[in-house]
Formats: C-alpha cells, structure tokens, sequence
C-alpha cells in the first residue's frame, strides 16, 4: 500500500496575492488510488492558527457571545453581523495566552481557567488555519471591563449574554451560523452535566 506522501508531490508554487495573509496556486503530481498520475491544480489561502472559546456562566446558565461584522458573509447574502464566540489568531502566542487576550479584548472577560477542548482544520480544503477551542467558566465578576475589541484594529464587537438552551434554539432559528460556534454550542449541549 502506498504512503500517502509518496502520493503527492508539489510540481510549483505561484503566489496570487500576498496581502492581509498569502493566497497560493499550486501544481501537483497526485497518485490516485488506482495508481495513477493526474495533475491537480489548487490554491491555498494561508491562514495563521487560532483560537476560539465558549465562555460559560453557570449560574446564570448563560453564554457570552459576540456580534460582529464579516464582509464574506455579506457577500454571500447572509445577514453580515454574525453572532459567534470569542475567537482570534494567535499571534505567535500559545493557543491558551492568545484566547487568553481575545476574551478579555472582545467581551471583557477576565478567565480564572480555560479548559482546552480540541482542535481542528475548518475548511481543510483550501485553508491552512486550524483552530484551537476552549471552554471556561465564569461568572458576573469576571468582567472586568467594557469589551468590545481593539479601537486601533477598528473592531466593532458587541456583547451578548445569551442563555445556553436560547442560543441552542438560534441554530435550528438560522440565527447563529457560524461553524466554530456550533460546534462550540453543541460540546456544552452534550457535556451540561460536567461544564457547570
């Protein structure tokens, strides 16, 4: 059987576009199942590593989520201001220290513990970013501040409380669309009994 590198080899690289991140097209001799060789082109949009997060009040039995606006959404039709959870790219930082900062700066929220869940490629098909998700506990006190996001990187995140079974309810609802937050979501629907 043959090892899956010996099954790809890139033949070149060209980049498209080399703006807020790069775009490349690719050349590739792939080996097919069959033994054959066919070559693919494909192009990659290099996206750095990061990090997302559900932050869970237990006592109150809610989520703190955010709202912001995203141009491809838009693009596409769908309503641009997309409620999500807290999430940015790393930044050279470890997963955790990076989240660390994305929650205080979006939703003011200072975390006594995150709690790393997994990880995972969200559209491994054309982007190179994979995404680390947490989940941390908090409460009233823990906010710290307004939120918000950066004035200087021209964020406009509004914050939002939401309670756990509602923000479920916004899935089906066609409220709530955006990957990373279902999937954050559906984690706390089937692990309630050990989140709280």
């Amino acid at each position: 059987m043959m090892q899956p590198k010996s099954r790809m080899k890139i033949v070149s690289e060209q980049t498209l576009s080399n703006g807020w991140t790069r775009l490349s097209s690719y050349l590739l001799d792939y080996i097919d199942r069959k033994g054959a060789t066919q070559q693919l082109k494909r192009e990659v949009y290099h996206r750095t590593p990061a990090a997302c997060i559900l932050l869970y009040d237990p006592k109150r039995d809610l989520v703190v989520l955010v709202r912001q606006f995203r141009l491809a959404v838009h693009l596409n039709g769908d309503p641009a201001w997309m409620i999500e959870v807290p999430a940015g790219l790393l930044d050279d930082d470890h997963p955790e220290a990076a989240i660390r900062r994305e929650a205080m700066e979006e939703t003011g929220y200072r975390l006594r513990e995150a709690r790393f869940l997994f990880k995972c490629y969200m559209s491994p098909g054309a982007i190179t970013e994979v995404v680390h998700f947490f989940t941390a506990l908090i409460d009233t006190e823990d906010r710290i501040a307004e939120g918000g996001g950066l004035e200087e990187e021209h964020e406009d995140i509004e914050v939002l409380e939401i309670p756990l079974d509602d923000a479920a309810r916004m899935i089906e609802a066609g409220e709530i669309f955006d990957a990373k937050t279902i999937m954050l979501l559906q984690w706390a629907a089937l692990n309630r009994n050990r989140i709280g």
